[in-house]
């Protein structure tokens, strides 16, 4: 009589391994691209809150300013960072036919996963709430990046 063994043959083990490969190689870059369309929310969170404290800077001291990070009443008293870390927050003043301005600009911070996101590379915000952004080739992209 022969004895009957139990368990699993290799063959059945590199199929298995084969399907559990296979679906890795979709799923994680799936979930890559979820998380820097999620995480696109902390640039505009930051630019919104720099854009509330430039608005208030101006109704105590008369006009805008460039320094994030001072404190009032040289700056706004903000880290320069969006609230996770993944933008480094910039203000530029402009000054259009004697009219003060200002142009916020979020961009990926060195080291930040959102480099990766060629789509957003940067958004934009202005004194006039115009809202900007562009990708990796300095192509316009608002309408995918703000919504």
């Amino acid at each position: 009589m022969k004895k009957r063994q139990r368990g699993i043959t290799l063959i059945e083990l590199l199929t298995v391994m084969v399907v559990v490969a296979i679906l890795a190689s979709i799923a994680i870059p799936s979930y890559r691209n979820y998380l820097l369309r999620a995480q696109r929310s902390d640039a505009k969170a930051a630019l919104l809150q720099v854009q509330t404290a430039e608005e208030k800077f101006l109704l105590q001291q008369n006009t805008y300013t460039a320094n994030v990070i001072a404190v009032a009443p040289l700056g706004l008293g903000l880290t320069g960072k969006s609230e996770s870390n993944f933008y480094d927050i910039t203000v530029a003043l402009t000054n259009v036919g004697g009219v003060p301005g200002y142009t916020i600009t979020a961009a990926p911070g060195p080291g930040s996963g959102q480099a990766d996101d060629i789509n957003c590379a940067s958004f934009t915000l202005n004194e006039q709430g115009t809202r900007t952004a562009v990708n990796s080739g300095s192509t316009d992209n608002t309408a995918i990046c703000w919504k």
